[in-house]
């Protein structure tokens, strides 16, 4: 668990201490610094009509991605019969599978925010 405000006993008597807080401090940092590149960050979404008949465009592929572009993307095709979802990683921008023109624009959404 991240402790954001820790709570200090004693203020520092002089500089050795302040410095050795400011160590603690620039290492705390760089901690939350790592864990906010590998967060869920960047975020494309794409509605489309997956059959030519009538509809409107209640289907959608959604990507999310980290600041290194990895992550995943799903894909809901909507009918009136039945509704298929699917997912797929994504990692460095790319996946594995086969992907829909819909979930390739989605993800190239979520690689263009910054």
């Amino acid at each position: 668990m991240i402790k954001f405000f820790k709570k200090i006993k004693k203020e520092p008597a002089n500089l050795k201490d302040v410095l050795a807080r400011l160590k603690e401090l620039e290492e705390f940092q760089e901690e939350i610094l790592s864990k906010l590149n590998n967060s869920l960050q960047k975020v494309g979404i794409v509605r489309f009509n997956p059959f030519q008949e009538n509809g409107g465009d209640q289907s959608f592929s959604v990507a999310v991605l980290d600041n290194s572009n990895n992550g995943f993307v799903i894909t809901s095709h909507y009918g009136r019969e039945a509704n298929r979802v699917y997912a797929k990683p994504v990692s460095k921008g790319v996946s594995s599978y086969s992907l829909a023109k819909e979930e390739q624009e989605a993800i190239a959404q979520a690689m263009g925010q910054k």
